[in-house]
């Protein structure tokens, strides 16, 4: 008897552990392409961006989840489609982020900094947007970034 229960205690192990593979293996199929950007801040300062696409709904539910690292340049861009709140978290994401919350005309609304890796807590557009554009933490203060400033790019439909 304790036997059986110990087998099937190590069999349900096994059994989660091949769940959770399976399933990062399934996100690491998901693939990102990639376009060139321009932040343009309120003092004309252009700062060029590579950033990663996520339009499709799988690009959106992976985001920057298990990455350890991204190019001081690099950023993802989440587009969402069509204008509307937009409340993101940071499960299973290793990178702190700082997250530009940007309006269908590529006007930056909303700024949230340092988001926290890992954690589950909402991360509010505060109203609505079509896009967020997430940074290595610490861009913002590095680039001067302030709402008001615009994102430039083939995705965006300009003014």
């Amino acid at each position: 008897m304790l036997a059986a229960r110990y087998l099937s205690g190590k069999s349900a192990l096994l059994a989660l552990f091949l769940l959770f593979a399976f399933t990062v293996a399934a996100l690491a199929e998901v693939s990102f392409p990639k376009d060139k950007m321009r932040l343009v801040t309120a003092n004309r300062k252009v700062h060029e961006l590579t950033v990663e696409l996520a339009v499709d709904p799988d690009q959106r539910e992976q985001g920057l989840m298990f990455r350890r690292s991204m190019a001081p340049d690099h950023g993802m861009l989440f587009d969402f489609g069509e204008t509307r709140r937009v409340m993101m978290w940071m499960k299973n994401t290793y990178l702190p982020l700082d997250m530009l919350f940007i309006d269908n005309k590529g006007v930056v609304r909303t700024i949230r900094e340092d988001a926290v890796p890992f954690s589950e807590a909402i991360i509010d557009s505060g109203e609505p947007v079509a896009f967020v554009l997430e940074l290595n933490a610490g861009t913002v203060k590095r680039l001067g970034i302030r709402a008001g400033d615009r994102l430039e790019g083939a995705r965006i439909p300009g003014r």
